[in-house]
């Protein structure tokens, strides 16, 4: 079986799963960014995100997309769809050794979508996940892909997830983000780092107790940004986010 049916296979899978049983739980959201001193594109850049995330049995499945619009009116969509399957739960056998908790078969599809053809792209990530579990953090996660580009040579990426609440008094806070690490392939593109933290405050407490409404900063660190060797940005941008 190619690998491109194997992604397809667990992909299918996974979206089964997430449609055929009630979620173990979910969470909506929405995310409001303004940031600049972006490196490439435009300098200044306004964000709406919407994610996702969702717990079945055998599964689960994160979602956002990014609608993004430059100081020059420069306007794209980005999105990224990641079920992962557990292999844990499928095999009703426990996987867990070390900090692992279970062993996942972890896929991805990104998207893009810009006015200029050539910044549109699909590309389809398949690999192996372990989510982890660490003393103090609310989650964990590696992944290890190998990604099939469409505008790129096909390299390869791993990804951590992350997030940590924590309290100072009586106020609640949370740290999360995430970090991508891509192979460089010669001749073509230069390996990537992008690491992604959010630093927010629960301000919706103060509204009510079930309220969810984060006021924060995003810091973004991106060598090599899209692959181009040293486009390398470091910026906050200031975040607002709401759960529903």
């Amino acid at each position: 079986m190619k690998l491109t049916q194997i992604f397809a296979t667990c992909a299918l899978a996974s979206t089964a799963a997430l449609t055929q049983a009630a979620p173990v739980w979910q969470d909506f959201s929405v995310t409001g960014l303004y940031g600049e001193n972006y490196e490439v594109v435009d300098d200044q850049q306004t964000t709406m995100t919407v994610e996702y995330a969702a717990k079945v049995k055998y599964a689960d499945v994160f979602f956002f997309a990014d609608r993004l619009r430059g100081g020059d009116d420069n306007k794209s969509t980005y999105f990224e769809l990641s079920p992962r399957l557990s292999l844990g739960e499928v095999t009703g056998q426990k996987l867990a050794f070390g900090p692992v908790k279970d062993v996942l078969v972890s896929t991805t599809w990104e998207a893009n979508s810009a006015k200029e053809s050539y910044n549109n792209f699909d590309n389809f990530l398949y690999g192996v996940g372990f989510d982890l579990d660490i003393p103090y953090f609310q989650y964990a996660s590696v992944n290890f892909y190998r990604a099939n580009n469409e505008l790129q040579k096909d390299d390869y990426q791993m990804t951590l997830t992350y997030g940590v609440p924590f309290k100072l008094g009586s106020e609640d806070f949370l740290v999360d983000g995430f970090l991508d690490w891509s192979t460089a392939e010669k001749d073509d593109h230069a390996s990537e780092l992008n690491w992604t933290t959010q630093w927010k405050w629960n301000a919706g407490k103060h509204i009510s107790p079930d309220t969810r409404l984060y006021l924060g900063i995003e810091h973004s660190v991106w060598n090599n940004k899209f692959g181009i060797p040293n486009a390398n940005e470091n910026n906050v941008s200031a975040l607002v986010k709401y759960h529903f």
